[in-house]
């Protein structure tokens, strides 16, 4: 940790800060570019993906890992589930609590727009040698697990 004594050199971290913000960008930029040949929103793409990820969930939860309002989410879901690419289930062990449900549809649309995603990193990282892709991956994978640790 930089607090406890490790020299991180600041000029290194300010460039590295400024590139993941810039590709982040970047990359949203292209995922939004790819859902306009859909009927969905980023919000519902978004919501779709975690879902898609993590099973069927509440509205809470997915407001909660989306951040955003629960009558947001709410609102967001009546969409979804007109669209037939969601439905609200009871839970079987507590028939209070509401999941929302992945459908076929939203299975779909989930896979298509990845692999349209997917196809256009091909592109990007086509002059990369396997090795750098492979190291590349390594060290976003142990970005993400830090990051994720707090």
């Amino acid at each position: 940790m930089a607090e406890e004594g490790f020299d991180v050199n600041a000029q290194n971290i300010c460039i590295l800060e400024k590139d993941l913000r810039h590709i982040a960008a970047i990359i949203k930029q292209k995922g939004r570019e790819i859902l306009t040949n859909y009927t969905i929103t980023p919000p519902q793409f978004i919501a779709l993906q975690w879902l898609d990820e993590l099973g069927d969930m509440t509205i809470g939860d997915l407001s909660n890992r989306m951040y955003l309002a629960f009558s947001t989410t709410t609102d967001l879901i009546d969409r979804m589930e007109k669209n037939e690419l969601v439905q609200r289930v009871r839970d079987t062990a507590d028939r209070r609590v509401v999941r929302i449900h992945l459908l076929p549809e939203g299975e779909k649309i989930i896979r298509e727009v990845i692999e349209k995603r997917q196809l256009y990193l091909v592109d990007i990282v086509s002059d990369f040698e396997n090795e750098e892709i492979q190291q590349l991956s390594e060290l976003l994978q142990k970005l993400y697990v830090r990051m994720n640790e707090d």
